[in-house]
């Protein structure tokens, strides 16, 4: 087996970038998101970037970071509303946005990755969504035809690894790594411990190392999105 463990970010992933390329990211607002392998595509330059995520990060953090340096062309994204940044560009025609609906976009990573090339589905029949997607009827319901995504790399965030990259990903940092996993042609993913063989149980592992081709261990910010808390009661 070849060796999967990297030292960090930037030799994890020398050799895959490129300009154009088309990059799955995982997590889940700033939950579970790459950010280690998200600075380095910020160092190494990389534009015209197609960044398929369930959202854009916020500004100056996460994905927002690449929005900055304007090294995004095209965001394939179900939530935006936390980027600024992200909203001028949108609105100024610098940026091309595709929304997607959020379980659709979950099924379109799962997808590309289980070697489905479309599903049909009915979310989004009637809307803004379904122009110009092929329309379909079953049993009487309507249903529209989506693609599945396939990137040219895929980078995610899970919990802990071992050296083989076998992943076990934590709580909401689950939503949408596991799948986005699946949809790279290539995938790196950045862990907060790799452990010993043999110490994860094979019962529950979320991601099987036949999808995961390089691993190293990242350094977590774990910031939070909306900070909201209880007013302190008068003594």
């Amino acid at each position: 087996m070849a060796n999967k463990v990297y030292e960090d970010a930037a030799s994890a992933l020398d050799g895959l970038l490129f300009d154009g390329m088309t990059i799955v990211s995982g997590g889940f607002g700033l939950c579970g998101i790459p950010e280690n392998s998200i600075a380095a595509i910020r160092a190494a330059g990389v534009k015209n970037l197609t960044v398929v995520s369930n959202n854009a990060g916020v500004d100056g953090f996460g994905l927002g970071v690449l929005l900055e340096t304007r090294q995004v062309k095209k965001m394939i994204s179900s939530y935006v509303g936390e980027n600024k940044e992200f909203e001028r560009q949108y609105l100024n025609g610098e940026l091309e946005l595709e929304f997607c609906p959020q379980g659709t976009l979950a099924e379109r990573m799962r997808a590309g990755g289980a070697g489905i090339p479309g599903f049909y589905t009915r979310t989004g029949v009637g809307t803004l969504v379904a122009e110009g997607k092929e329309h379909k009827e079953f049993d009487g319901d309507t249903f529209i035809l989506e693609r599945g995504i396939v990137g040219d790399l895929a980078i995610v965030k899970a919990w802990k690894a071992d050296r083989f990259g076998n992943l076990v990903f934590r709580k909401t940092a689950r939503n949408f790594n596991p799948m986005a996993a699946t949809a790279g042609k290539v995938t790196v993913a950045e862990v907060e411990e790799i452990v010993e063989d043999g110490a994860l149980d094979p019962d529950l592992i979320h991601t099987p190392s036949v999808f995961v081709q390089r691993v190293f261990v990242g350094q977590f910010e774990k910031r939070i999105e909306q900070l909201t808390v209880r007013k302190r009661e008068a003594a």
